[in-house]
């Protein structure tokens, strides 16, 4: 991240610090130490920009605990942001196993992201699905997954070793998309690494940005504060400002919520 850049930060009219839940796959990779290490650089990130931008995090990993104790851990969380791994269970969207590509399956830690996406829905809790997390997001809410993309090197690099995996390119953002209200942009460049990608869009879901090869890239709720990106804002190499304005639009969204319930009561 560059020195120079003033990390975004949200003043909410609370007493304390906002709560932000961090919610990886598992805390454990002993069988692919170079891949969780990876992992755990990126997750790592998205803890420290968290807690640079004013939020109070807890990170947690969905597969080392039940769902009920992950529900219960991250109960009186204000937002959540659910980061990339591993495939989700094929089984979960009507797929099956044995696909190219597949990678090992955690069912446990996809039941509780599910569940996460399902309150936060109903709660109207802000939250943010990274690459796998958009996937959860999408499957959560009955939507489906293309289980292999074309391997033309857009998406990821193939072939390689973990630390060159990720590639850039570009996406278009929709003109009335919350992300491009966040980003002040349309267009944004990319880092991302993943080989599936959206196939039908889960209920209430729009798609919110495009690759240039017409992939959905993010995906927004058209009425609960939920956002999805296929791509990795905290990637070493990505620009430095991406991750930080998407957790501050956790914050705005967690403000606006705020001040509606305000309203309502008082009405």
């Amino acid at each position: 991240m560059s020195a120079s850049f003033d990390l975004p930060r949200v003043d909410l009219p609370r007493v304390g610090l906002p709560r932000l839940a961090v919610v990886e796959v598992t805390a454990h990779r002993p069988d692919r130490p170079e891949y969780h290490a990876k992992v755990q650089t990126l997750n790592s990130r998205v803890v420290a920009d968290g807690e640079a931008g004013g939020w109070q995090v807890t990170r947690v990993a969905a597969a080392d605990v039940t769902v009920a104790e992950l529900l219960e851990t991250t109960d009186a969380c204000d937002a959540v942001v659910i980061v990339g791994g591993e495939d989700i269970t094929p089984a979960l969207y009507g797929a099956h196993e044995g696909y190219e590509g597949e990678t090992l399956h955690f069912a446990a830690a996809d039941e509780g992201q599910i569940a996460l996406v399902r309150r936060a829905v109903a709660r109207n809790t802000p939250l943010l699905g990274i690459c796998r997390g958009l996937q959860v997001i999408n499957v959560a809410l009955g939507g489906s997954i293309v289980q292999h993309i074309k391997e033309d090197g857009v998406h990821r690099t193939f072939g390689v070793p973990i630390d060159q995996v990720l590639t850039e390119h570009g996406v278009i953002l929709a003109a009335d998309s919350a992300l491009t209200r966040s980003l002040g942009s349309r267009e944004v460049s990319v880092q991302s690494a993943h080989h599936q990608s959206v196939d039908r869009l889960g209920d209430g879901l729009v798609a919110a940005a495009h690759a240039p090869d017409g992939l959905i890239e993010a995906l927004e709720h058209e009425s609960a504060p939920i956002t999805g990106v296929q791509w990795h804002p905290e990637a070493p190499a990505a620009p430095a400002h991406q991750l930080p304005l998407l957790l501050a639009g956790l914050g705005h969204q967690l403000a606006a919520g705020s001040a509606a319930q305000t309203t309502s009561v008082a009405a």
